[in-house]
Order: C-alpha cells, then sequence, then structure tokens
C-alpha cells in the first residue's frame, strides 16, 4: 500500500517515476501524462501523426504475438531485429517514419509501454507525450487544469541490468516541457524540479540528447537517427490519448 505521503496529494499537477510512481500519483488523478523519449512515447507520437493504431504491449513474448494476431495488427520487433528484416517496424522512430501499409501496431516495451498499458487497466486516460509534442500536449492539458482536473506526469525512466528503475535524464526533461505549460503555482515540488530541469537543457536539446547515458547508449548501437527524431521539440501536433487499449489517430 502506498504510503500517503508519496501520492502527492495535496497538488493537483504531480510526478512521480516508473510504473510503482506511477501508482502512487495517478490513483486519484483525471489524467496521466506518460513520459518515454527514447523511445516508446516518441515513437507513438510518429506512428499515430502517420495514421496508425498503436496498441501498448507489457509482454516481449509470445503473449505478444498472440495479442497482435487477435488485433489483426502487425507486431513491432526489437529494435535491432528489424533492421535487417525489409519493411518490418520496431520502437525506432525512424522505422516507423518509413513505414509503409500498417494500420494497426501492437508495441511492447519494458518502460513507457508497461506504464500506460498498466494505467489503462486502472482507468486512467493516459496521453503519450515527449518532447516532439510536449507544447501541443501542454496546451491540450491546460484548459482541463484550470477547470479542477488533477495530472499526474510519468517519466517512465529506464532499467538496470538488474531490473531496478534507473531515473532517466530525458525523461525527466520531457515532462518539463509538458509541465513548462502548466501553472506552477498548481504543481508539487517534484513536478517544478522537471521545470527546472528542461529549463537548463532546452536551449540545446539535442546536444544534451545525444549527450545523456540513454543518447549515447542508442549512438553506440547505431541508433543515432533515432536519438535526432526524439531531440526535436514543439515538431507535432499530435496528442496520443490512450481510448480502449489504443493510441488512435
Amino acid at each position: 500500500m502506498t504510503d500517503p505521503t508519496h501520492t502527492q496529494s495535496d497538488h493537483r499537477v504531480r510526478l512521480e517515476w516508473g510504473p510503482t510512481g506511477a501508482g502512487s500519483v495517478a490513483g486519484t488523478a483525471d489524467v496521466a501524462v506518460v513520459v518515454d523519449v527514447l523511445s516508446f512515447t516518441t515513437s507513438v507520437s510518429v506512428a499515430v501523426g502517420r495514421g496508425i493504431t498503436v496498441h501498448p504491449c507489457r509482454w516481449r513474448d509470445a503473449r505478444a504475438a498472440a495479442y497482435a494476431a487477435e488485433l489483426g495488427a502487425n507486431l513491432a520487433l526489437q529494435r535491432q531485429d528489424a533492421g535487417w528484416r525489409p519493411g518490418a517496424v520496431s520502437l525506432s522512430p525512424l522505422s516507423l517514419q518509413r513505414a509503409r501499409g500498417i494500420e494497426r501496431l501492437v508495441l511492447p516495451s519494458p518502460n513507457g509501454s508497461t506504464i500506460c498499458a498498466a494505467l489503462n487497466e486502472q482507468g486512467v486516460a493516459v496521453v503519450a507525450a515527449c518532447l516532439r509534442n510536449a507544447d501541443a500536449v501542454a496546451a491540450w492539458l491546460a484548459p482541463q487544469v484550470a477547470d479542477g482536473a488533477t495530472v499526474a506526469v510519468v517519466p517512465a525512466g529506464e532499467r538496470w541490468p538488474d531490473g531496478s528503475l534507473r531515473p532517466a535524464a530525458e525523461d525527466l526533461w520531457g515532462a518539463g516541457a509538458v509541465l513548462t505549460g502548466l501553472d506552477r503555482g498548481l504543481m508539487s515540488p517534484e513536478a517544478r524540479l522537471a521545470v527546472a530541469a528542461w529549463q537548463d537543457v532546452r536551449a540545446r536539446p539535442l546536444e544534451n540528447l545525444l549527450a545523456c547515458a540513454s543518447g549515447r547508449e542508442l549512438v553506440e548501437k547505431g541508433f543515432e537517427p533515432d536519438v535526432a527524431i526524439a531531440g526535436r521539440p514543439s515538431t507535432s501536433d499530435v496528442v496520443p490519448v490512450l481510448r480502449d487499449g489504443a493510441f488512435a489517430p
């Protein structure tokens, strides 16, 4: 059971990390904003912007394939496997920019996708945010917050080899980019910290994204174009909202 002091319930705009944090701050929220810049929510913004319906999936095994078959959808491969299969798509935003003939996509990821699926099962309205669409998401949220809605922003983070949460700089920046467009007087200290982090890097977002640990990892694996796509703030007006288990255009 969550300690009440960790729910940030005194604030209408909250922030907490990862799946456990999402459960803490989103339980009484009207909207949860999930941020996984490298790369789940960036991929969702690209896919939905191209007319593809995205089904988040917490599994990467036979259950994901069965789920895709049930939906009549394509299944995204792991990033390193998709490169040698013509027309295959993965968690790579570049693969989704190049995709042709895909209408529905099951997109597994251990972080952002898992959090979105879990929150959806709890009945929370879920929005996928990244640097590309942060301004659009903030503009979509602002009138709702003004009318009294409560928002929980969830930077997904990454995983250490032992499975524990690794807070990721890029997700804190993405969260701060969204929160910058909201009323700071309503924010928890955790949310204001994200705003401050974004203000520190917003003049050179791509440079910082390439230099952070997650960005360097992708660059070293040959996926620098994915980081470049993620590091372009305010280039998308898509606000992907999870309805009936899917982010739809």
